[in-house]
């Protein structure tokens, strides 16, 4: 059965509704007000599952090199095994750092042209356009921060710090644990060379950094910049 083509007076008494809106400044104002509020409780709610994720990385990276160096018997590549859980958190955060991003750019878009404004007209808006890039988004959502930004963002913040503790961990256990044997020798797992175990876990570490220190264009909205104190005093 073809789908029933929409009721155009349900459509004009939209148009008109929308309209009204947008002249009445004191019901456009009360609108703006509550959307904003909305959106900063979705931006909100989205940080706090940035946190969850970054908790559980800690909390996993904190318990694995407890274990690890609680006796000489535990094998080493229990710290391996960390580093790739680590990786795994990164994952999980970038995609919903991405998430976050949505809701934290339409927040901006309201504290840069409409909070800042109104508290300092003389200085003008930061986007001419803002209300249409809002109303833009509004219509069709869309991810604004690619999954490498993202990645790499989340990697400079928390991830690339957890991971170098976990590298130096894993040295130390390598070395100071073994004396009596060459590092190369005891990093190698069953079959695997301890060469390879190595050359892999060396290539991933300077991937993680190329990663962070390429440079590119940043699309994420809200990161904090450095600013001149004496301005607040």
């Amino acid at each position: 059965m073809a789908d029933e083509p929409p009721d155009r007076s349900d459509q004009e008494d939209g148009e008109k509704l929308g309209g009204e809106m947008a002249t009445d400044s004191t019901e456009m104002s009360s609108i703006l007000g509550d959307a904003y509020r909305g959106e900063l409780d979705r931006e909100t709610t989205w940080r706090s599952r940035l946190d969850q994720t970054t908790t559980w990385g800690v909390t996993v990276v904190a318990a694995i090199l407890t274990w690890a160096f609680s006796s000489g018997d535990n094998p080493h590549y229990i710290i391996l095994i960390g580093m790739l859980a680590v990786g795994l958190f990164l994952l999980i955060e970038a995609r919903r750092y991405r998430d976050y991003d949505i809701y934290r750019s339409r927040v901006r878009l309201f504290q840069q042209n409409l909070l800042a404004d109104a508290l300092d007209p003389s200085a003008g808006v930061e986007h001419e356009d803002w209300r249409s890039k809002l109303s833009q988004d509004y219509r069709t959502p869309t991810l604004k921060v690619s999954t490498w930004e993202a990645t790499a963002n989340r990697l400079r913040r928390i991830y690339l710090p957890l991971l170098a503790v976990l590298l130096v961990a894993w040295l130390f256990r390598i070395t100071a644990f073994a004396p009596n044997e060459r590092p190369l020798s005891t990093a190698a797992i069953a079959v695997v060379p301890g060469t390879l175990v190595v050359a892999v876990i060396g290539l991933a570490y300077v991937a993680a950094v190329v990663l962070v220190l390429w440079p590119r264009e940043r699309d994420a909205k809200g990161e904090f910049e450095e600013g001149d104190p004496k301005k607040w005093k």
